[in-house]
């Protein structure tokens, strides 16, 4: 679940550190995702390698579409019309999920090649699906890590997130990357919905993991990668052992209690850099 987490507090923080915007529509984007995965591998009959890779293109074209349509009129506008409107994006979507055919409000479940199998280390047992999600999470972050340090469009995407003026300036269409970023984020919120599918089904309502995700990227520090993937898979296991160890109803508040905690002691997270203003 942390892995989850940190998969979709990664959204968040990519665009926000290119676009200084909070995409709350990210757990619905995740819940698309795991019905997009669905529709290839059920409805569709398609391998479930297969599946993952058209599920992520096709929310990866989603994202990029939401940004040039939706989320770019908006430019110019206050912080918190653009926020309301990530807001409406997400009921939107779950509205929609409900009427379509074939996925409706019931609750599936999407099965993997990883379904029944058990991983014995030592004292530690863990299902294949749970092994596979922290190995696709950490495959997943190393190839993200090639991509911004190794690559050009990468590169290009650093120095958006830093300066928008200056990268547009230097020649770097600002617009285009913004688009690709958003692209990026939906695609990466897309693939962990697909990881997530067969542990908890899929169902319209499966996007208010958001909720959970997103003290994931405060708790890292809004504008650290890193730090996204440690907050998820610090309140991953926060929630985990409360929900073990401490009374019922623990589990579900854990994870603010956490976040307010840090924040009170390191405002801009563990991983956030400290931000001066002269005045």
């Amino acid at each position: 679940m942390g892995c989850v987490y940190g998969l979709i507090a990664l959204g968040f923080v990519l665009i926000y550190k290119a676009t200084e915007v909070v995409n709350f529509a990210q757990g619905e984007l995740m819940m698309l995702g795991g019905f997009a995965g669905l529709t290839f591998t059920t409805l569709l009959g398609l391998p479930y390698w297969l599946s993952i890779v058209l599920s992520v293109l096709a929310m990866a074209a989603m994202g990029g579409l939401l940004e040039r349509v939706i989320l770019r009129p908006m430019l110019g506008q206050s912080a918190f019309s653009i926020v309301m409107v990530t807001i409406g994006l997400g009921y939107v979507s779950r509205g929609v999920v409900t009427m379509i055919p074939g996925w409706g409000t019931d609750t599936f479940t999407l099965k993997s090649p990883f379904t029944g199998s058990v991983v014995r280390m030592g004292g530690v047992v863990l299902s294949g699906e749970q092994l596979a999600v922290i190995v696709m999470t950490a495959v997943l972050c190393a190839v993200l890590y090639a991509f911004f340090r190794f690559t050009r469009v990468g590169v290009a995407m650093q120095a958006c997130s830093q300066n928008q003026l200056a990268a547009y300036y230097m020649g770097i269409p600002v617009g285009r990357i913004n688009t690709m970023i958003w692209g990026i984020s939906a695609g990466v919120a897309g693939f962990a919905g697909i990881l997530l599918a067969p542990i908890t089904f899929v169902h319209a309502n499966m996007g208010f993991i958001g909720l959970k995700a997103f003290p994931a990227a405060v708790l890292g520090g809004f504008g650290s990668v890193p730090g996204a993937i440690a907050g998820g898979l610090i309140i991953g296991l926060v929630e985990s052992f409360s929900g073990f160890f401490l009374p019922e109803g623990f589990k579900d508040i854990a994870a603010y209690i956490v976040v307010l905690a840090v924040l009170v002691i390191k405002p801009n997270g563990l991983f956030g850099e400290r931000l001066t203003k002269k005045v």
